[in-house]
């Protein structure tokens, strides 16, 4: 029996998406999830504060990065949006004047829900890896745990983890030390 044809997601498939969902192309297939939680915003959001002004601007830090939220990623012929993405101001000077960077992050940080963690991790870090970003991070809210990898001959290399409330100063972001509590919805006493 014969199988229609797939046809592969194209850029207009993004566009043609309701509001409340973030669309991304991986392996010519339409990839959609809804907007994120909040637990997963504050994360993000959280973990972008963190860097922001040291790395950014270097106040308090060595400047030299864009630290930019949910950029829009377009490697090869996939189409991905990360939680935040950092790169080293050396690599690249000033912001495209497209809506979406050509150029593969120097940093990548994926912040994992159950709906997006086996996206990001089963089709998203091969992908980052294959683009040569040289670090990713994997920040899950719900078991409140911070993964740390270095890309080193092609493959991940686990550098650290850290859970709940551990004070860090991860690569490649050394250089400024915060509580990972910070980055979790906060207990009621």
């Amino acid at each position: 029996m014969n199988q229609p044809a797939q046809r592969l997601a194209g850029y207009q498939d993004l566009f043609d998406l309701p509001d409340n969902l973030i669309g991304e192309i991986i392996h010519g297939q339409l990839i959609t999830q809804p907007r994120p939680a909040p637990r997963h915003a504050l994360a993000a959001s959280a973990l972008g504060g963190v860097f922001f002004n040291p790395y950014q601007h270097g106040r308090g830090g060595p400047g030299g990065w864009w630290i930019l939220d949910e950029p829009e990623l377009h490697l090869d012929h996939h189409i991905l949006v990360s939680d935040l993405a950092g790169w080293r101001r050396e690599r690249m000077p000033s912001l495209p004047n497209d809506a979406y960077f050509s150029l593969a992050p120097d940093w990548v940080c994926e912040v994992l829900s159950p709906a997006t963690a086996r996206t990001d991790r089963v089709l998203k870090m091969p992908i980052y890896a294959a683009q040569g970003v040289p670090w990713l991070w994997l920040a899950d809210p719900n078991v409140r745990t911070l993964e740390v990898f270095r890309l080193h001959e092609g493959q991940w290399l686990l550098q650290g983890a850290w859970q709940e409330n551990d004070e860090i100063a991860a690569p490649p972001f050394e250089a400024v030390r915060f509580s990972l509590g910070d980055l979790w919805e906060s207990t009621p006493e």
